[in-house]
């Protein structure tokens, strides 16, 4: 069904992403406990962690406020429907990747099971009507 080297790059990928992710804990870890070590010289342990717990939190909101910004902005400039079948397929998947291979795995199964109703199902997301303008 799926080539084993499409697996094997999707566990490239995934071991990749999982290198990625716990290198960027440990470092986040490690900046963490330098700022509270610095701000130790400073004030008394107690003020370090709540300063370095407070900056922190700042920080995260900091970063969710520009992403949010950033998917709204988005939104609004992809606000359009798609008119074809096509179009929905490809906005599904750049939009909603698993959904869309859910979908995908779906439809070819219904495919394989009765290529007539594939057919009629994709002529049905696909007619346009024929009424007359007047």
């Amino acid at each position: 069904m799926l080539g084993a080297g499409f697996v094997r790059d999707l566990t490239r990928k995934a071991v990749a992403a999982a290198a990625a992710a716990g290198a960027a804990l440990v470092s986040v870890l490690a900046f963490g406990a330098t700022v509270f070590y610095a701000l130790c010289l400073v004030v008394p342990p107690l003020a370090a962690a709540a300063i370095t717990t407070l900056s922190f939190a700042v920080l995260a909101l900091i970063v969710v406020m520009v992403f949010l910004r950033r998917d709204a902005a988005a939104a609004e400039f992809e606000s359009e429907e798609p008119i074809g079948l096509g179009q929905r397929a490809f906005t599904l998947f750049r939009e909603r990747p698993i959904m869309g291979v859910v979908a995908a795995l779906a439809g070819g199964f219904i495919f394989l099971r009765n290529p007539a109703l594939a057919t009629m199902v994709a002529a049905a997301f696909t007619e346009k009507s024929h009424r007359r303008r007047y």
